[in-house]
């Protein structure tokens, strides 16, 4: 579990991946393309759930609670940026500027890691969702795709792939938290 691995800890060394937090990062970085990266991921064991939790369903709602934590992180922040727009004089540009592009960069930063994270192919999260459905003969060979699925991101993230999955539903929910908090607010 975490707390075996002294992972139960805001300190982000821990969770610092080797491959995909310093190298590949670096590796694009110095490329001129995209920045992508990963940290290790928080390893739990599934038969702590609860008796009337089965294994699948237990996961299923572990692999939603990131991309959950994401679009509550976007809501939030969208409430942040009414709040900047109605307080903050524009005239304090200075001010103005800063806190409403970083309420911004926050919304849709949240919202394109919700959505990269609910892509179905492992180990993201949408997998775990998807084999909370898969009998078992297709859970194992789903399972086995694990192996394969960062070269799989690799590839989508490459050929622009990745782009076309995630920017359209990142688009569009960019656009509703923004007007939601106005349409809440009669701004």
């Amino acid at each position: 579990t975490a707390k075996n691995l002294g992972r139960l800890t805001l300190n982000p060394l821990p969770h610092i991946d080797m491959m995909g937090t310093v190298i590949l990062p670096l590796v694009m970085l110095f490329l001129g393309g995209p920045v992508f990266g990963w940290a290790k991921p928080v390893p739990f064991n599934p038969h702590n759930f609860h008796r009337h939790i089965d294994i699948k369903k237990g996961t299923m709602w572990v692999a939603l609670a990131g991309p959950g934590s994401n679009l509550l992180l976007a809501f939030v922040f969208s409430f942040v940026l009414v709040l900047v727009y109605k307080f903050v004089p524009s005239s304090l540009a200075f001010v103005y500027v800063p806190l409403s592009s970083l309420a911004q960069a926050v919304i849709y930063l949240n919202l394109f890691l919700a959505f990269l994270n609910l892509i179905p192919i492992p180990p993201l999260d949408g997998s775990k969702v998807v084999m909370r459905f898969l009998s078992a003969k297709y859970y194992n060979l789903y399972l086995g795709l694990e192996r394969y699925g960062m070269i799989i991101l690799i590839i989508l993230l490459v050929s622009g792939g990745l782009s076309y999955l995630v920017l359209g539903p990142v688009d569009f929910f960019y656009k509703v938290f923004l007007w939601l908090p106005r349409f809440l607010f009669n701004e």
